[in-house]
């Protein structure tokens, strides 16, 4: 008669808690670091956004041999989508009588 050994190879209780436990340690480690990092993303967002804009003021001067008297005359003769008349990080989009774009509420 032959013997049978059964393979019972799995992960213990212990096994799993340590892993979970190394997992909450490595989480608990990187969520304030990526907070920390939201608002210079947002600002840097912002800044590259404003230069966008920018340069869809120069192309209407182009275009049209003046300045857009406001960020909704971009909107309007569809230099700039409806939705992007504010930054990421909800700031709202201005523009001078010179034509220098920036942002507010930032």
């Amino acid at each position: 008669m032959k013997k049978i050994i059964k393979n019972e190879q799995g992960f213990t209780l212990i096994e799993m808690m340590i892993v979970l436990l190394v997992i909450t340690v490595l989480l608990f480690i990187a969520i304030p670091n990526v907070a920390k990092q939201s608002k210079n993303i947002n600002s840097k967002g912002c800044d590259a956004f404003i230069h966008m804009v920018q340069g869809q003021v120069q192309a209407y001067q182009i275009d049209n041999d003046s300045l857009p008297s406001s960020i909704d005359t971009l909107v309007t003769d569809g230099y700039l989508r409806e939705d992007e008349t504010t930054c990421p990080g909800g700031g709202t989009v201005t523009l001078d009588a010179e034509g220098t774009v920036s942002a507010s509420g930032t």
